[in-house]
């Protein structure tokens, strides 16, 4: 060897040890630094906003405030086909790397310098987990630093089992859930351990892009992801392609994942702040059990749309179903949820106009009046006010029965004067409407303001046989672990009417359906209820019961503009007949609770004229009284 070539030598080895050197110092002062700077990893817990999750009466989930983290699951509790659905998924050397996979990550860069893409990543689980816990998503070299170093020390920290589990328990999988407890409740309804073959590949799919793969935003993509999964399972000997094959000939696995109806929001939102007034606050994650049955949300929202499009001069409409304990089985507050959360059913305060004759004859049957009892059925003036009927005529003497089925204004306000307005007011109030009534002459034709959640219930203790309720869609509150937090007990404030008076008023409300304004409303089985316009066809309404349920129907426009031939008997009642008959379907048909009573105009108790004369005394001025005493 030449001494040039000697001198060569030395200097590229001097200047490779010096640069390696220097090299080592970076690299290991770089280390040295991200070690020193690391997150603080005493605790593996999320500090996060309490969340809330609302349940219908089937425990199906509603709608979620906050994130949803599931109950934590062992490893022992996790399904087989889960495991291997997510470790041939993510991470297929899980139990054999020390949480940096090298070959993984060697295999991955030729792939991606292939395709001249990333379409390959190389974190392992592990690293996925430091990341999630303890780590920003920013890009950059201090957080693979970072990532790396907390990989190594989880793996150190915790078994393979327990690093599994914890990032299974912890990992966002769409529609606000974390944790695969929390994904099997939200897509299946059912436990983790209950997940079948299709189920876990398809939990699985989730972890490479939650948004993207969502079964209820995106299901063919979905659907395909999950496939790519079982194939993965079935290429790697993890499952035999005959259980695949037993998924394509039951069909009926492949059920639709979707979510609860956009109206639903309605009645979470209202709810909302009673759970917070429930409890002083919302301190800890919540499961509020409701009142809301799913499948009448998604028929009352149904018929809506199918009614309301047929009425054009209306802008919007609503309709609300309860139970006959006051319990919100369907609520639907507008046409269109994600266009305006304004909510028609408990915040629109509109003029009930006829439907508001319910109190007025409920005070007259408890004042002796029967339904038999003629009234004339003509002009009459009050404070300068002339009320006029619909038809703009007069039909003379008609039954009490027949004014309120036929929805006369002059009978009902000549009743109204004559028993008192006070009383219909308090026996309004008595009944659950808690909005402001003013007590002038008109009070009887309904022009007083109420919501239809209010009026609805208030039918609801006519429906019950005259036992007052509360309306409400809680029935009870608990924490994540279990424990009762609130409970609904009792549903009224006991009797508000006679059990008798309460028979009378169903027959007469269901003679307004067979021969009054809401012929509309007949569907196959006993129902009663009662029409409502207000004054220029702003408001119409349809209000009314069967054995099993009572319902109130709204149309009209948020800016209060009249509308154009609608009225109560019409769209109102069509709607709630359509939805009716959806909601008892299959339901036997049962008999309203009422007397078998003669309510025609025969056989009445009061006497005619002297009604008729005090009536008319009622409406006549100062001058005529006067001029009248003088001449007795």
């Amino acid at each position: 060897m030449t001494k040039k070539k000697i001198t060569y030598f030395s200097f590229f080895f001097c200047w490779t040890f010096i640069f390696s050197i220097w090299f080592t110092l970076i690299i290991g002062g770089t280390v040295v630094w991200a070690f020193l700077n690391l997150p603080e990893t005493e605790s593996i817990q999320i500090t996060r906003q309490p969340s809330v999750t609302f349940l219908d009466r089937e425990g199906r989930i509603l709608a979620s405030f906050g994130d949803i983290y599931g109950q934590s699951i062992k490893y022992e509790q996790l399904p087989k086909n889960l495991i291997n659905a997510v470790i041939v998924t993510e991470d297929k050397r899980f139990f054999d790397h020390i949480g940096i996979d090298i070959i993984g990550i060697g295999r991955a860069t030729i792939v991606n310098l292939k395709a001249g893409r990333i379409v390959q990543g190389g974190s392992t689980i592990t690293q996925q987990l430091a990341k999630n816990l303890f780590l920003s998503p920013e890009r950059s070299i201090t957080r693979k630093l970072h990532e790396a170093i907390l990989s190594l020390w989880l793996e150190f920290r915790f078994s393979k089992k327990q690093i599994l589990s914890i990032y299974l328990n912890r990992v966002y999988l769409g529609s606000g859930t974390y944790g695969v407890q929390a994904a099997s409740e939200k897509y299946f309804n059912k436990k983790v351990e209950d997940l079948d073959l299709y189920e876990c590949a398809l939990i699985a799919s989730l972890l490479k892009a939650p948004s993207k793969y969502n079964p209820i935003s995106n299901r063919n993509l979905s659907n395909e992801r999950t496939k790519k999964v079982l194939r993965n399972m079935v290429n790697n000997n993890l499952v035999k392609i005959s259980e695949i094959e037993q998924f394509k000939k039951n069909k009926s696995l492949y059920k639709d994942i979707s979510d609860p109806p956009k109206s639903a929001r309605y009645f979470v939102d209202w709810l909302l702040p009673r759970v917070k007034s429930y409890l002083g606050g919302i301190k800890e994650d919540l499961i509020v059990r409701t009142t809301l049955d799913m499948e009448l949300q998604r028929k009352a929202e149904e018929s809506l749309t199918k009614i309301s499009q047929n009425y054009k001069s209306a802008n919007q409409s609503a309709i609300v179903v309860l139970d006959l304990n006051g319990g919100v089985l369907a609520m639907v507050g507008g046409r269109d949820y994600g266009d305006s959360q304004f909510n028609r059913v408990t915040q629109a305060q509109r003029q009930p106009g006829s439907a508001f004759k319910l109190f007025v004859y409920l005070v007259a049957l408890e004042n002796g009046f029967q339904p038999s009892d003629l009234i004339e059925d003509s002009q009459v003036s009050i404070e300068d006010w002339s009320p006029e009927n619909y038809k703009k005529e007069f039909l003379g003497d008609i039954s009490i029965s027949d004014a309120f089925a036929k929805s006369i204004n002059t009978v009902a306000v000549k009743v109204s004067e004559e028993i008192g307005r006070d009383k219909v007011i308090n026996k309004a109030k008595s009944m659950g409407i808690s909005s402001n009534l003013i007590n002038s002459p008109s009070i009887a034709l309904g022009t007083s303001e109420v919501n239809l959640l209010e009026l609805t219930g208030a039918y609801n203790v006519v429906a019950n046989g005259g036992n007052g309720v509360w309306t409400h869609g809680v029935r009870l509150i608990e924490n994540v672990e279990g424990e009762l937090l609130y409970l609904r007990k009792g549903f009224g404030p006991g009797r508000i009417l006679d059990e008798k008076t309460s028979h009378i008023m169903t027959q007469m409300l269901e003679e307004t359906i067979l021969n009054g304004t809401g012929k509309n409303a007949m569907i196959n089985r006993p129902v009663a209820g009662k029409t409502g316009t207000s004054q220029s066809l702003r408001d119409a309404w349809f209000v009314g019961f069967s054995s099993d349920m009572v319902t109130g129907v709204w149309f009209g426009n948020d800016n209060d503009s009249p509308m154009k031939k609608v009225t109560g008997g019409n769209a109102p009642a069509i709607l709630w007949s359509d939805f009716m008959k959806k909601a008892h379907k299959g339901r036997p048909i049962t008999s309203l609770k009422k007397d078998k009573i003669d309510i025609s105009s025969s056989n009445f108790k009061k006497d005619k004229k002297t009604l008729k004369k005090k009536l008319i005394q009622k409406n006549e001025g100062l001058f005529d009284r006067l001029i009248n005493n003088l001449l007795r």
